[in-house]
This record gives structure tokens, C-alpha cells and sequence, in this order.
């Protein structure tokens, strides 16, 4: 059986980042506790099987250890958590002290994923982080001690700016803490962001795609010679250490969606939830549903999806029996003409076993990945 995530979004943060356009509040603190109590709520109201947890905001790491383990317990009880499944917990380093990730761990938290974003300050101050790169090293070493051996990385590169020496210490800090994951992001500047209303104005310069790319084509020489698998477009893993929950979206499997503005979605239907705190804790005190919206996912854009998200997995790609399994023919019954193109354009590589991008094609995957539009 396929793996099941589900997904807690904690909308909760701060301070706000000036390129973040998630579904995030701050000054909100005496929502947490009624936030928490819907949560519940909604998660026990369903039944099923699942095999990975996922806390992501916003800034999870708000919320106490027990506000935390409730929602644990509330994912096991309702749908069948495993006591050894994967439970990841996004983390600002400025919000933690080794008390407090001792004590997730001691609730089952078994992963923590820290938004370091840049080794160097004035970037930082550039993206409106609170923390410094000493709050990164700090939270990395108290969650060590804490007994946390799968650690993630978040960093993002080419910012307004930024200079290939600088993304490089930037690197060598992040490999130097010897995390078991890092996920490296392209800067994109998103609408209603300040982000965005400085480069519109001419105030910032916008992000410089060929300095992006060379970037890109830096880390994954330094991670290479680390040790590090890139196993996915944006992200890298040390061995046996790769994210089992984005395995899910990126396999394009079922996952619950809970909280505010959360997504979810089953083999033929995607939903997402009401956006406002307030409104999603009232809709939930009242026993009403949260659900602001779905659509059915038609078997055709089912079948892109797959093969687009697949795609990302850049040494996986696309499982040939997998997708017969789930689709009642092999990927050529559907998309033969994109399959003959990617290959005569150097794109993707067949074979009996997958299809997956080139190598060379990493800088342009999305080229790839049209093609099955």
C-alpha cells in the first residue's frame, strides 16, 4: 500500500518574511490553544490509515511540546499513526532551547526541519529573519543533544545581491553543522510580498537566473563531495535520511490537510480549507465543516501529475510498474509522443524500469515536465 501523509498547517509566526506568501498571522498568540482544540477536534472527526506527519507553517515550533503531542496523539488515534512513523516538526532556530526539542522528542517527534536560509546576516536581514547564523548553530547542537538524528536544513539562494562566495559560505556553514538533510530553494519573488513591491519598484534588483543557476550547479558539487544523495530537485539526503512525507506529494499520493488554509488530497479529489484562523477555529467549535473549496481530480490530470511531480525525483523519476499499477496501462499507452520528444530533445531517459530527467536537464526540468501537459 501506497504511504498516506498528513499535513498540519500552524499558521503562527512573529514576525512575517518579506517573500513569504503562505497562509501565515502573526500577533495571534491567544488564538494558539483554541487553534489547537480545533485541530483536534478535526482530526478525530476522520478515520484511516496514515504513515507520515508533517507540522509546517507559519512556525510550529510556537506551539508547547504538549500543545504538540496532543495532535500526535489525536493523528494516532484517528488514523492509525504508527509508533514509528516519521513526525517532522518545522522549526525557526531563534524558537527553540534544548528543553524544549528534548521534549518533542520525547512526544515522538522524530525530525525537525530548521529555516536557516543564510550563513550570512545582511541576507538574512534582507529576508526578514529574525535569527542569526549562531541561533542556527545553537538550535542544531540542542537538538543533537536532544537526541534528534534526522535534522533538516532549509537554505535559499539567489537573493537580490547575493554573490557566489557568499552562497558558498553559506554551504560550507550548513555542511559544517553535518545535517542530515538539506533542501536549497531558488528565491522566487512572490505577489503581495514586500519582497515583491521592492523589486517592482526598482528598490531591489530581481533575482539573476544564470547567477541562480551557477549556484545551483555549486551545491550540488559541494554536496556531492559530502556524501550527500540528490534525490530530489531541490533537495538532498545523507543515507536513509531522505524525507519520507514529501515522498508522498512527490509519488502524487493521498495526504490529509488540516488546519487553516491546509490542502488535502485522495486519488481523485483535492480540497482545501478555510484560510482565517478565527474563522476555521468557529467553523470547527460549531462541529461545521472547515472545507472552504475542492475539486475532482480527473484521471488525464492525474496522470500529468504524476509523471510532472515524478519528474522531480531525479533518481527515482517515474515508476514504470508503478504507474501501471495505478493507471491500468504503462506510461507510453498515454504519453507516447511526449516520451519519443523528451528523449529526441535530450530531456528524459526512458528505460523498462522508469522514466526520468537527464542529468543535464536538472537547470531546465520544467521543459521536461510540459511536455506532459
Amino acid at each position: 500500500m501506497d504511504a498516506v501523509g498528513i499535513y498540519v498547517h500552524i499558521p503562527f509566526c512573529r514576525a512575517r518574511c518579506t517573500y513569504c506568501d503562505f497562509n501565515t498571522y502573526i500577533g495571534q498568540e491567544a488564538l494558539f490553544e483554541p487553534y489547537v482544540r480545533a485541530l483536534e477536534r478535526e482530526i478525530r472527526a476522520h478515520r484511516g490509515v496514515a504513515h507520515t506527519l508533517f507540522f509546517g507553517g507559519g512556525t510550529p515550533s510556537l506551539l508547547t511540546p504538549t500543545q504538540l503531542e496532543r495532535l500526535i496523539t489525536a493523528c494516532r488515534d484517528a488514523l492509525a499513526l504508527p509508533s514509528d512513523a516519521e513526525i517532522t516538526v518545522e522549526c525557526n532556530p531563534g524558537t527553540v532551547t534544548q528543553p524544549y526539542l528534548r521534549a518533542l522528542r520525547s512526544v515522538g517527534v522524530n525530525r525537525l526541519s530548521f529555516g536557516a536560509q543564510s550563513a550570512n546576516l545582511h541576507e538574512l536581514r534582507l529576508l526578514g529573519r529574525e535569527h542569526d547564523w549562531r541561533a542556527v548553530v545553537s538550535a542544531v547542537e540542542a537538538a543533537r543533544a536532544a537526541g534528534f538524528d534526522n535534522l533538516n536544513l532549509d537554505l535559499i539562494f539567489g537573493l537580490p545581491y547575493q554573490t557566489l562566495d557568499q552562497w558558498q559560505h553559506t554551504l560550507r556553514a550548513a555542511l559544517a553543522l553535518q545535517p542530515d538533510h538539506l533542501s536549497l530553494y531558488a528565491l522566487t519573488i512572490e505577489a503581495g510580498t514586500p519582497m515583491h513591491d521592492w523589486t517592482r519598484r526598482g528598490e531591489v534588483p530581481l533575482p539573476d537566473p544564470d547567477l541562480a543557476a551557477a549556484m545551483y550547479a555549486l551545491a550540488e558539487e559541494h554536496l556531492d563531495a559530502a556524501g550527500f544523495t540528490h534525490y530530489e530537485i531541490s533537495n538532498w539526503h545523507r543515507p536513509d535520511k531522505a524525507c519520507q512525507h514529501n515522498l508522498v506529494y512527490w509519488r502524487n499520493g493521498s495526504y490529509f490537510g488540516f488546519g487553516a488554509g491546509a490542502h488535502g488530497a485522495t486519488e481523485t479529489l483535492r480540497y482545501w480549507r478555510v484560510r482565517r484562523p478565527a474563522e476555521y477555529i468557529a467553523r470547527a467549535q460549531r462541529g461545521e465543516s472547515t472545507i472552504a473549496g475542492s475539486e475532482t481530480i480527473e484521471p488525464a490530470t492525474s496522470r500529468s501529475e504524476t509523471m510532472m511531480l515524478g519528474l522531480r525525483l531525479l533518481e527515482e523519476g517515474v515508476s514504470q510498474a508503478r504507474f501501471a499499477q495505478r493507471y491500468g496501462a504503462p506510461i507510453s499507452a498515454f504519453f507516447a509522443e511526449a516520451l519519443q520528444r523528451g528523449e529526441q530533445l535530450g530531456l528524459i531517459e526512458v528505460t523498462p524500469e522508469r522514466v526520468r530527467l537527464r542529468p543535464e536537464a536538472r537547470f531546465i526540468s520544467n521543459q521536461a515536465m510540459m511536455l506532459f501537459i
